[in-house]
């Protein structure tokens, strides 16, 4: 698997280790389960969209309990769901802390946003494989049902807001017609209850309502949006009349000295303690420095594949550091190369957002924030997040085709360079690995498999399971004839883990049910996985099980998988403690007891049924479940059924390993524990009627 780790900070550069992930997953999910003073928009999304994440809070912290290894799809979807909640938080951050007229008048938009992300929540989930996780039965139902639910959730706009739009765009026009206060006394009663029903009751709250629609005015600005401005005047100039209206002079006099100082402590705030934070979220993080995590002004690519700003790891490198500090490699030259394409990109955005392209004045965030200071209003639009997550996609559109391009017809080591940039592009981000490969991408890689470069081939197949995530890419994978070429690289691949990601393409290409007939066609692909089985490292044996796991689900592939020999090593890795996929390996074995040849080949083996034994004691949740599985099917084959029932009666921790799991397991547990005491006691019976 591509797991090249970034520091911690930088999550979305790549993956985290698995436990960092669990623990900013648990963070982010409690962040925004526990936000309060929610706005008066967007209420049902938002409450709704707080409970699904409460939800995968619970599924999160269980995941944290058990602290094993856990399957590379599910550290891909898990990274994928941290994405999609850090979004969700800053929607409703976005909520909270926008204009709630401009968000009325926006609500059409803004419940697209969060349709689009409970979507993308549901994708992510598809690859959750719940059925590998130790977790118990209600947490996987729930989580179950949740997807089922975002995957055919459809959009939610509220008709009550959009009633309360329409009267208030009724009453703006109706006001823009009239020429006196006394001509717009008539409405007043009606604008008022519109605007006691978004939260603004007392002069305080017009003061800061007043204040948001200039910041929003301000950022629409620079979009060129001239018509929106002009909207977002008229609702400045409607709320500040109301408030002449509805509020004594006196009482708005004391209310302007109060507002001054809330402002002047916002402003603060927002200024010195969380600048840092605001323009993270601006600002796209393929543009940051992964060292400084400030804006990039001259990109550079170095030794390692990595693109810094020149400065940051000029001044790295100077301070006597040989390595890349995103990936710990060693640095075999000290050459900066100049990353021209993403240049080109920043350039546009930064014309785009109206940030000056003055070196000097870019080198940080406060820097920035200082040079907008300087240069008025203007340079404040370049914190709209619509317009910055419109740019991103363009940018990540623009790289894709560059890249695509040198890989059609560049140099063995321009191509080389270009694979891992697609490598990495296509690590985080659905809409990512979308992009990618209507850019034309995969005809491309899958060409590149065949190279005789190691680098080239290694970054090939690991772009291409990084693009497999997206489902219609599986299909479009299978489309380009890749299979054979994956098959190759997983049987003898010029590296170790361009094999294993292989497997783990496999894997996820298996996902699909005519994938699964299509691999299971190819016999050598079931024997790569077994060799790779044997050989590989302990994650590339995880890779291999896990696919040949997807592989036996479907009947027809359960023989191919004990004809290439996979039985006696999955017991054999049953033993194998520091292999650490003994949850895995009996997840397979389980399947295997579908076919005869399988359950021929496990009975055969003279450990499996102690094995078994100890798994009911010492094992995970899920493994006991499985253990049990095998147990049971063994037992109910009448030819083996007496021997496999006595070795069970004469171990003296068996039967109470057994009523342990009848009381306290898993439902699935349960059932099953309590059919296997059943069928050993009519075995008892018997036996004592025949000694009688």
């Amino acid at each position: 698997m591509d797991l090249a780790l970034p520091p911690p900070v930088m999550v979305s550069s790549g993956f985290l280790p698995t436990g960092s992930l669990i623990e900013s997953l648990i963070h982010i999910s409690n962040e925004v389960c526990s936000m309060e003073n929610l706005p008066s928009v967007q209420v049902r999304n938002i409450s709704t969209m707080i409970r699904r994440i409460k939800l995968l809070s619970s599924l999160f912290e269980e995941i944290q309990e058990t602290n094993g290894p856990l399957p590379p799809s599910s550290i891909l979807c898990l990274t994928e769901l941290f994405y999609v909640i850090r979004r969700v938080k800053f929607m409703i951050q976005s909520c909270k802390d926008g204009s709630s007229l401009w968000g009325l008048i926006q609500t059409e938009f803004v419940s697209n946003q969060f349709h689009v992300l409970v979507k993308e929540m549901g994708r992510a989930l598809d690859i959750l494989p719940l059925s590998l996780l130790n977790i118990t039965a209600d947490i996987r139902e729930q989580v179950e049902l949740l997807h089922k639910q975002a995957k055919r959730v459809e959009l939610f706009t509220d008709l009550k807001e959009l009633h309360k739009r329409e009267e208030l765009l009724q009453l703006m026009a109706r006001n823009n017609k009239k020429t006196s206060k006394k001509k717009g006394f008539s409405d007043f009663a009606e604008l008022k209850e519109i605007l006691n029903g978004i939260g603004l009751r007392n002069p305080l709250d017009y003061e800061e309502e007043i204040l948001k629609l200039e910041t929003e005015a301000q950022k629409q600005a620079g979009t060129g949006g001239l018509i929106v401005v002009s909207n977002i005047n008229n609702l400045i100039s409607l709320v500040s009349y109301c408030k002449s209206i509805l509020f004594s002079d006196e009482e708005s006099e004391k209310t302007k000295r109060d507002f001054k100082q809330l402002s002047t402590n916002r402003f603060y705030n927002i200024h010195h303690s969380s600048s840092s934070q605001s323009m993270s979220f601006n600002i796209p993080d393929e543009f940051r420095c992964p060292i400084s995590l400030d804006l990039m002004k001259d990109p550079v690519i170095v030794a390692s594949g990595h693109t810094y700003d020149r400065n940051s790891i000029a001044q790295w490198i100077n301070s006597g550091h040989h390595t890349c500090p995103k990936s710990g490699q060693k640095l075999i030259h000290m050459a900066l190369i100049p990353n021209y394409a993403l240049k080109s990109l920043l350039q546009q955005w930064c014309e785009e957002n109206n940030i000056p392209l003055v070196d000097s004045n870019l080198s940080s965030v406060s820097d920035l924030e200082r040079n907008s200071n300087k240069n008025g209003k203007q340079n404040e639009n370049a914190v709209d997040h619509i317009s910055a997550t419109k740019i991103a996609a363009d940018a990540i559109k623009m790289t894709s085709e560059f890249l695509v391009g040198k890989l059609a017809t560049g140099s063995l080591e321009i191509q080389r360079q270009a694979a891992y940039e697609l490598r990495l592009l296509a690590k985080t981000g659905m809409d990512n690995r979308r992009i990618i490969a209507e850019a034309g991408a995969i005809p491309f890689l899958v060409t590149l498999l065949c190279s005789h470069d190691a680098r080239i081939q290694e970054n090939a197949i690991t772009a291409l399971l990084n693009l497999s995530i997206f489902n219609n890419n599986k299909i479009l994978i299978m489309a380009a004839g890749a299979i054979d070429k994956i098959i190759d690289v997983l049987g003898s691949g010029k590296t170790m883990e361009a094999r294993e990601n292989a497997a783990a393409v496999i894997f996820s290409l298996s996902m699909i049910d005519d994938c699964k007939v299509a691999i299971g066609a190819r016999p050598r692909a079931i024997s790569a996985l077994v060799g790779l089985l044997k050989e590989g490292t302990p994650a590339g044996k995880k890779d291999a099980a896990t696919a040949l796991f997807n592989l036996a689900v479907y009947n027809a592939n359960k023989t191919y998988v004990v004809i290439a020999g996979a039985v006696p090593l999955l017991i054999e890795l049953l033993m194998d403690a520091k292999a650490g996929i003994t949850d895995d390996a009996l997840a397979v074995l389980s399947l295997l007891l579908g076919c005869p040849e399988g359950l021929e080949e496990i009975r055969k083996s003279r450990v499996i049924v102690p094995l078994l034994i100890d798994l009911l004691r010492f094992g995970s949740p899920k493994g006991k479940e499985n253990s049990i599985t095998l147990l049971l099917g063994l037992c109910k084959d009448g030819r083996y059924r007496e021997e496999v029932a006595r070795r069970l009666l004469m171990n003296p921790r068996s039967i109470p390993s057994l009523h342990s799991l009848a009381a306290d397991g898993s439902l699935k547990a349960r059932k099953k524990a309590d059919a296997l005491l059943r069928l050993l006691d009519r075995c008892c019976f018997q036996s004592h009627n025949q000694v009688g």
